[in-house]
């Protein structure tokens, strides 16, 4: 069977010991080359939990970022890259929803 390119959506947490921390999340869209969606998504996983890591930062402080979940797989949308190629879409029915959890839309620092 023949490889084609994936797009895998990774979500982590990052948490600290830090009594005032407020949970931040982070939404990662990853590549992957696999011959089925189920190797995709293996791949996905894979990658995934080898990225999660903590370290101490300036302050002392603990900082860990944790895998959440593997939020989905899809095969890019088109075969061929080029400069303004597509690669991955979804949709929603809330704009208000996401531009609540949204940071780039909502204006809030992180």
């Amino acid at each position: 069977m023949s490889q084609q390119f994936y797009i895998a959506i990774v979500l982590y947490e990052s948490a600290s010991t830090a009594s005032d921390y407020q949970s931040l999340y982070e939404e990662e869209m990853v590549l992957v080359e696999a011959s089925t969606e189920e190797e995709a998504r293996a791949k996905g996983l894979e990658y995934a939990k080898h990225q999660e890591s903590s370290y101490l930062n300036d302050s002392g402080e603990t900082i860990t970022q944790r895998f959440k979940c593997l939020v989905d797989v899809q095969q890019v949308l088109y075969d061929q890259f080029k400069d303004g190629t597509p690669l991955y879409a979804r949709h929603f029915r809330n704009l208000d929803a996401y531009q609540a959890f949204e940071p780039l839309l909502s204006g809030k620092e992180l």
